[in-house]
């Protein structure tokens, strides 16, 4: 059974969800949980990085970097806040758990920490990307279903919302 989960966390709404799911997995397993939450420019809700160009501010390039390293700090607190409740949300129900926050390129990142922390299961979300925007935007889940030595379980969104979406894109693509 598994003994050591690993939980990719990011900001998204789905995050919830992961989240859950790898708690009723940790308790069913007496599994010790690792919560992530790797940084990036890519994620949800990060800081933007267009503010760091200098042609759009001339002669305020210190200010604007300041501005953007606050920026960032103020994004890495929140995300350690987070994982600092979710981790006492898992003790308080009897889940042993950990959590770890740093910046990177997530889907490498996860692999690594994986390996490094000898997961033997990786519970991540997966948005439901497909086609051109899998291929430019990249699919997190899909690198590390092919890269990690560890066991994924991905969970996928089944809120009703995101299914209709999924759904009405598909119609919408259709020739």
């Amino acid at each position: 059974m598994y003994t050591r989960i690993l939980v990719a966390l990011d900001r998204s709404p789905m995050s919830e969800q992961v989240f859950q799911q790898a708690i009723d997995v940790a308790k069913a397993t007496n599994a010790t949980v690792m919560l992530l939450h790797v940084l990036s420019p890519d994620e949800e809700g990060s800081p933007d990085i267009s503010l760091m160009r200098e042609e759009y501010y001339p002669g305020l390039s210190s200010e604007i970097a300041e501005l953007h390293r606050q920026q960032w700090r103020d994004f890495e607190a929140q995300g350690i806040e987070v994982l600092r409740d979710r981790s006492e949300q898992a003790r308080r129900v009897g889940v042993k758990a950990a959590f770890e926050q740093f910046f990177g390129t997530p889907s490498r990142a996860i692999c690594d920490y994986a390996r490094k922390w000898k997961a033997d299961l990786i519970i991540l979300g997966r948005r439901g990307h497909s086609g051109l925007k899998e291929l430019f935007l990249g699919s997190v889940s899909n690198y590390v279903l092919h890269h990690a030595l560890a066991s994924v379980l991905t969970i996928q969104s089944n809120s009703q919302e995101s299914i209709q979406d999924s759904q009405k894109k598909q119609v919408e693509a259709l020739p």
